[in-house]
């Protein structure tokens, strides 16, 4: 009875470290990003410590494993975005990079996991985003293009961004950035 408890304790431990971080296959697909716009081949990753009273005025939820500070030696690079957003049926796994002036500089959909609506992913439809910063706003009605057969992965790619924006203008406001 003893060995049974304590053989699914250890499986409990087990799954709640596994549990944290970004997958392995999405962690690799974001680390060849960060080396391929930095050009670098080392870096690190900085937790970004925000406060709790400002958390809560945050449209998106952050954490060491989807936004982080990237530097190289003692060089500030810049700053990595990765979240989730909702396609029609599914979701998708996507990156924003920001220069250390906090503009955005590169944006990917790294996993779609649906059939229709990938083309949210190609570099054409995503530059239109590059340069953006914390105090731009993104609206697929009014400054974005759209993507005839991709509304809802344009509506959500497109809010998703901005929700980020916004979150860097805050955080900018308060000055945690």
């Amino acid at each position: 009875m003893l060995i049974k408890k304590v053989s699914l304790l250890f499986l409990g431990f087990v799954f709640l470290l596994s549990s944290f971080g970004l997958p392995k296959n999405l962690e690799k697909k974001v680390q060849k990003e960060v080396k391929h716009v930095f050009s670098v081949e080392e870096f690190s990753k900085e937790l970004i410590k925000v406060p709790e009273t400002i958390v809560a005025k945050l449209p998106l939820k952050l954490s060491v494993d989807n936004f982080f500070k990237v530097s190289s030696k003692t060089k500030n690079l810049g700053y990595v975005f990765v979240d989730k957003a909702a396609s029609k049926t599914a979701m998708f796994d996507y990156l924003i990079v920001f220069n250390s002036d906090l503009e955005i500089i590169h944006s990917k959909v790294l996993i779609y996991r649906e059939e229709y609506g990938g083309e949210i992913g190609s570099k054409r439809w995503l530059k239109q985003f590059i340069g953006k910063t914390g105090e731009d706003r993104v609206n697929h009605e009014t400054n974005i293009d759209g993507i005839s057969g991709a509304t809802i992965s344009v509506r959500s790619m497109t809010n998703a961004i901005d929700n980020v924006l916004q979150t860097i203008g805050i955080l900018q406001e308060n000055k945690v950035l």
